[in-house]
């Protein structure tokens, strides 16, 4: 690889240290290499990242902060098709495989070209009110719909291919990709499932029965979340979120239509660790 870009988070590297000096490394070796710093939200269509900014040369992407910083990034640029290497510097970290001490042999091996790249899906989904939509976006880890106000359970009708499915009374539901079965949806009680998957888990969040369990579907299934009636049919008001970022509010009879998306994020994997070897070191480490 020769042309590089990277989209950095100022509150992980505040100084822009770290990104400095991986562009000096970088034109040091003879690679060209922007660099853009993630916004707090920008107006318009996109999120944190203006993909238009990023010249159509470029080979691979540099994200510095950690998952959410690569999930936000994801969602904005992949419609442009370039692969994605995630640079962790916060926590436990399942998509930002490279750590502060393995930066510069990372950059190594993705100027040698010694580096694969993986596929993951993700997810789009459209709130309908009645036929009209509301609000649509995209995520690579989890749509969550969940209550919204006071604290008390709201009724989740679930379809899926357009055909009932079953009833939640719950906090919410948590639809996830396999890349977010590490997410939200584990910490609900759902599988970790092998991001190179292609399926769709449906982890409901605090349920009040005793036999609720997550349902893995086909990644080519649609599923529709409907808002039920409250209390006394009372109207009862929710919110559909989007890898924890965008909300959309929904109210009784809102629904939301969440189906695979017809692109899907391109992950530059360096260690040549198989997912098991890694979810053990995770596990270990957390």
């Amino acid at each position: 690889m020769d042309k590089f870009y990277i989209i950095t988070n100022s509150t992980k590297d505040q100084d822009r240290k770290l990104t400095d000096s991986i562009v000096s490394y970088l034109n040091a070796h003879g690679r060209e290499c922007l660099v853009q710093q993630a916004e707090e939200k920008l107006s318009g269509p996109y999120h944190y990242t203006n993909p238009e900014l990023i010249p159509p040369e470029t080979q691979c992407i540099i994200v510095l902060g950690g998952d959410g910083t690569l999930l936000q990034a994801a969602r904005d640029v992949v419609h442009r098709d370039i692969p994605l290497l995630g640079i962790n510097l916060g926590n436990l970290g399942f998509l930002a495989e490279v750590d502060r001490q393995s930066v510069y042999p990372a950059l190594d091996k993705l100027m040698t070209g010694d580096y694969e790249v993986e596929e993951r899906m993700m997810l789009f989904g459209t709130v309908y009110r009645g036929e009209e939509i509301i609000g649509r976006d995209i995520a690579l880890n989890d749509i969550v719909i969940c209550r919204d106000g006071p604290l008390r359970v709201v009724r989740f009708k679930n379809y899926v291919n357009h055909e009932y499915l079953n009833s939640y009374n719950a906090d919410g539901i948590v639809i996830s990709t396999p890349t977010g079965s590490t997410g939200y949806s584990l910490s609900c009680g759902g599988p970790i499932v092998s991001p190179s998957a292609a399926m769709t888990l449906m982890t409901p969040i605090a349920p009040h029965t005793l036999n609720s369990r997550s349902i893995i579907l086909p990644g080519s299934d649609v599923i529709t979340v409907e808002i039920g009636e409250g209390r006394r049919n009372l109207q009862e008001k929710g919110l559909a979120s989007f890898d924890g970022d965008t909300v959309i509010p929904m109210v009784t009879g809102d629904r939301i239509v969440i189906e695979k998306a017809d692109v899907s994020t391109k992950i530059l994997k360096l260690n040549h660790l198989s997912f098991v070897e890694v979810l053990r070191q995770k596990m270990r480490n957390s």
